[in-house]
């Protein structure tokens, strides 16, 4: 989801670059324009009564305790779009420009003594008649620039393959399924970091990350009332907490799931090991780079992306910039 919320002021040009480039530059990704509304208890600048916010939605009005979440604030230039779509079209357009592709593969990385860049192990890996993964193929690659970008297992792999420490973290985040209806109208909705984005003619409930999970945490499912669910302890406590706000959240809508794999989750990055870290490349030695985007990445992860690929060619200019501001 894109949004400037959250986004300090001197990266906004970046955020709008990306908007721009999300909507035009890599064909059908469904991007559209979907209002975000955020719900509060208190008043507060910007804010206007719920009621009013949400007299357009039906559906949206339908999920909320108007009484125990009074206000609201709109950011009517908010837009949803696929991830998964755009990294399909970004990885083409990649190819048709000339880049190498493997696939079923798994890369280690490695520093060279002495010289700029690293080595790069790829494993092709191949799956045998009784369904177990093999290496197939083994390729030592040398790179002279070499990029770690590997989402949550960025920091890790830096430390472990490359012996470099970074101060940055990792959090699991899960997507639970809220199956009350939605449409293509319906605005995301957000309360107490919760958002609920609408998708497939339900929800898509993405938890606030309150706090990088220590090294060696292995995700569990929780317990309501006595009874195993998927979600993990602290996903559920949010829920909780936010049932009478949000009066669907306490039905059988809320899909909670019998275990772990029941519910959709994934590994968050944390840059700087902050749960509002914003995207960020970092240089880790001569030709060796880490990028990471985290919970701002639909925001500002193009942007991110764009700025390291200028630097390693040696372009000064960017294109969020106005012509006569210096390049940083």
């Amino acid at each position: 989801m894109w949004t400037t919320w959250g986004v300090p002021q001197d990266r906004r040009a970046q955020a709008t670059w990306t908007r721009e480039q999300l909507h035009t530059a890599f064909g059908d990704i469904s991007f559209q324009t979907r209002p975000l509304i955020e719900l509060f208890a208190a008043g507060g600048p910007d804010r206007s009564p719920t009621a009013d916010a949400l007299a357009p939605f039906p559906d949206a009005l339908a999920l909320v305790d108007v009484a125990a979440l009074p206000f609201a604030r709109v950011d009517s230039g908010a837009a949803t779009y696929r991830p998964g779509a755009l990294a399909l079209a970004a990885a083409q357009m990649a190819v048709k420009a000339g880049a190498d592709l493997m696939l079923n593969a798994r890369a280690h990385a490695a520093l060279t003594p002495q010289a700029s860049g690293g080595l790069v192990t790829i494993e092709r890996l191949s799956v045998t008649n009784t369904h177990q993964i093999v290496v197939h193929e083994t390729h030592r690659l040398r790179a002279a620039t070499l990029v770690l970008a590997l989402g949550a297992d960025g920091p890790h792999a830096a430390e472990h393959d490359l012996g470099l420490h970074t101060t940055h973290a990792r959090a699991y985040r899960q997507t639970p399924r809220l199956n009350a209806p939605s449409s293509d109208d319906t605005p995301v909705l957000r309360a107490a970091g919760l958002t609920l984005r609408p998708q497939n003619g339900g929800f898509t409930l993405i938890p606030a990350v309150h706090h990088r999970d220590p090294h060696g945490y292995t995700p569990t499912g929780g317990h309501l009332t006595g009874v195993p669910t998927g979600l993990r302890r602290e996903t559920l406590e949010d829920l909780v907490a936010l049932m009478e706000a949000l009066p669907p959240l306490g039905t059988g809508a809320l899909g909670l799931g019998r275990s772990i794999s029941d519910v959709p989750g994934a590994w968050l990055a944390l840059p700087g090991g902050r749960a509002d870290g914003l995207p960020l490349h970092q240089r880790l030695a001569d030709g060796v780079h880490l990028l990471l985007g985290g919970p701002h990445a639909d925001t500002l992860g193009l942007a991110v992306a764009h700025d390291l690929a200028a630097a390693v060619a040696g372009r000064e200019h960017r294109p969020w910039q106005d012509e006569d501001e210096p390049a940083r």
